[in-house]
């Protein structure tokens, strides 16, 4: 089989508003360097041929410029204004026969071997999205109450999601709808199968106050 570019678009474009912060999460110091600076260092880790997207509000840029030629070749690119278009902006970067890997900028934990089987999964059924088993009872939400649901029905979906370029891009192509939550559901409405593959309890998403501290034991 020839080889495929490999090509990770790392979105974040978060604020600080969670983490009760004046910087945005993704900048905030995390084993003495910033979260992003991590997720970035772990995709350039999984293969040497690896190029990076790093997708960021205009005003942000200031924020990597510091550490950003630490990974030669990497392109800074504008977000928009929800995920599907921060994406779909990415995306733009994006050669025709290539592997791309989408992934929250806020997950720095992230390690080299869940990337590697993504691409592994994805030559193999054009889609791999890492995915957590569920091990809190859940319940679902009605207008007259609330009932209990079997959680084994049920998954938590990680990134990266990761999917052939052959599939990704045209998907991104269809207009813009709110029911979009993550790229596996731009696809999907494109009538392709999602594959899931295991993900990693560590690969956590850092959003309130205690995930940094729960990051930071997990590195030490």
């Amino acid at each position: 089989m020839e080889p495929r570019k490999k090509i990770a678009i790392i979105v974040a474009g978060g604020s600080g508003t969670r983490m009760g912060s004046a910087v945005p999460k993704q900048f905030l110091e995390l084993a003495g360097k910033p979260v992003l600076w991590h997720t970035v260092s772990a995709f350039a880790k999984a293969y040497t041929d690896m190029q990076i997207v790093l997708v960021l509000p205009e005003a942000h840029f200031s924020y990597v410029e510091e550490w950003l030629g630490e990974f030669p070749g990497i392109l800074l690119v504008k977000g928009g204004d929800t995920r599907f278009h921060s994406v779909k902006n990415g995306l733009d970067q994006v050669p025709e026969y290539s592997v791309v890997f989408v992934h929250d900028g806020v997950r720095p934990l992230v390690s080299v071997a869940l990337i590697r089987s993504c691409y592994e999964a994805a030559l193999e059924s054009g889609s791999a999205i890492p995915a957590i088993d569920m091990k809190d009872s859940i319940r679902e939400l009605y207008k007259e109450g609330n009932r209990a649901v079997d959680r084994e029905r049920f998954s938590i979906i990680q990134t990266p999601q990761t999917f052939l370029s052959e599939l990704i891009l045209p998907a991104f192509a269809s207009p813009y709808d709110p029911l979009f939550t993550d790229e596996a559901t731009v696809v999907e409405r494109q009538g392709h199968n999602i594959r899931l593959v295991p993900g990693e309890e560590a690969n956590i998403k850092i959003t309130r106050p205690l995930d940094l501290i729960i990051a930071s034991a997990l590195l030490s």
